[in-house]
């Protein structure tokens, strides 16, 4: 009886080191990495910001601004928050969002929550407004497009769709279906 109660502490000992060992296997990561590159922390954080692309011939094609954008090391992704876009065609179109989320390549981004394009009036007409909850840009192109539910207005003429593709250097935008909406027409106008 003596002998199994002097083994006792010596076995608490090495379940206890045994434990030691294991959480500190997993708190390192892959490969006994301590660079923190594999966690979701960003590096770097920009507050206020607004950036300008130009076109090839040197004219302004849109200003990006925004209340802060954070980069993350791990996945190459930036998050911006309460993005406005304003593309400077004629006339001028806007987008707004809660936050975006920029591809690696800066190729691609995806607007998410409150989204909201206004496409400014052309030739004494009504601007036209849409709005989402979340929009795939591909800025370079001026192209954007949703599979989520799209309401889009223009004075009282109200449109809805299940989705939408839009291409802002043709003026051309498909709603996907079902649509169904309410067009008002001024009195005195031809359609």
């Amino acid at each position: 009886m003596k002998h199994t109660g002097s083994l006792f502490p010596l076995l608490l000992v090495g379940v206890l080191a045994a434990l030691t060992f294991w959480l500190q296997t997993i708190s390192e990561g892959p490969a006994g990495d301590r660079s923190g590159r594999h966690r979701h922390d960003p590096d770097f954080i920009i507050d206020s910001f607004s950036v300008r692309s130009f076109g090839s011939a040197g004219t302004l094609q849109n200003t990006l601004s925004a209340t802060r954008m954070l980069h993350y090391p791990d996945d190459d992704t930036t998050t911006v928050i309460a993005p406005r876009v304003i593309f400077h065609a004629t006339p001028p179109t806007q987008l707004s969002a809660e936050q975006a989320l920029v591809s690696k390549d800066a190729k691609q981004v995806r607007l998410e929550k409150n989204v909201r394009l206004v496409r400014g009036a052309e030739s004494g007409g009504l601007p036209i407004e849409a709005s989402t909850e979340r929009l795939d840009v591909v800025p370079d192109l001026e192209t954007a497009s949703t599979d989520t539910p799209v309401t889009i207005t223009q004075g009282r003429s109200v449109v809805t769709g299940s989705g939408l593709i839009a291409d802002n250097k043709t003026r051309q935008t498909t709603l996907l279906g079902p649509v169904r909406g309410v067009i008002h027409r001024d009195a005195g106008k031809t359609p």
